[in-house]
């Protein structure tokens, strides 16, 4: 696939993309978000989340149509975290620092942290399947974003961190939960407090990592082509079943299966003209 190949979404502010240095480009039922800012491999910004946040809004009125959205960095890192101009005095020009937050009274600074949240948390929140594909560095607020995925494909290059504690802050994007479901607590406790870098063999033997492919590009493409390979909802139905399932007790989760098998089979016979 090629950039001509790619078409972008209408409804999207550009400038607001373009500040936040994210490209979206749409091909049929595939969305590709991509990380553009390479020469500071892939920093992020609140103009980044502000960014990101606006198209998971977007998303809840277009998903009908998406069966897959790809998050990808690019460069030779997927993202190395937050710009670390938002640590200085002076912060980064037209962005607020993170001095500036610490002045900011109980409220305003959770309505800023909760917002910054929402660029997070929509990737398992939507109806598609979404995928990360990480190469090279992905630390803090890039680890973070990378687990907000229902799938991580990882190149063998990749390495991952949380960073925060070790600037006397703490991961705030919504990845703890995450993390802590898919390797446990100590496990989770231990990587976080200590910061160290975790290789992609290793996180794949964690577990946050779903597979290492030499060729991330190919893994991708290949994993792409097999679900829309599925009937049409196929992919979409199992997503939201699986996605619940660490949630929910046994019974609710039999139930959900139940509600997920009636629409499939429906959907079947409509197939068929029945």
């Amino acid at each position: 696939m090629t950039d001509a190949d790619l078409i972008v979404p209408a409804g999207l502010d550009p400038g607001l993309l373009e500040r936040g240095h994210v490209r979206v480009d749409r091909q049929g039922p595939l969305l590709r978000v991509r990380l553009d800012r390479p020469e500071a491999r892939n920093a992020q910004t609140p103009a980044t989340w502000t960014a990101l946040a606006a198209l998971g809004e977007w998303m809840q009125g277009e998903s009908d149509d998406i069966e897959a959205v790809v998050l990808t960095g690019e460069g030779p890192s997927f993202s190395a975290g937050l710009d670390r101009r938002m640590f200085s005095p002076e912060g980064i020009p037209g962005e607020v620092s993170l001095l500036s937050l610490a002045r900011s009274d109980d409220d305003a600074l959770d309505a800023s942290i909760a917002a910054a949240q929402a660029a997070f948390t929509w990737w398992r929140e939507c109806a598609p399947l979404s995928i990360a594909a990480v190469q090279g560095h992905a630390i803090g607020a890039g680890f973070q974003l990378a687990l907000a995925c229902d799938v991580l494909l990882a190149s063998p290059d990749a390495v991952f961190a949380m960073r925060e504690t070790s600037y006397g802050l703490v991961p705030d994007l919504a990845g703890t939960s995450t993390l802590v479901r898919a390797i446990g607590y100590s496990r989770a406790l231990e990587m976080c407090a200590t910061g160290r870098l975790v290789a992609a063999e290793e996180g794949y033997a964690l577990g946050f990592v779903t597979r290492i492919a030499d060729d991330l590009e190919a893994a991708v493409d290949d994993l792409t082509r097999a679900l829309g390979a599925a009937p049409p909802g196929a992919v979409r139905d199992l997503t939201g079943l699986l996605r619940g399932a660490q949630e929910r007790s046994a019974e609710e989760q039999r139930a959900a299966e139940r509600t997920a098998q009636a629409r499939r089979l429906r959907s079947l016979l409509a197939a068929l003209g029945g």
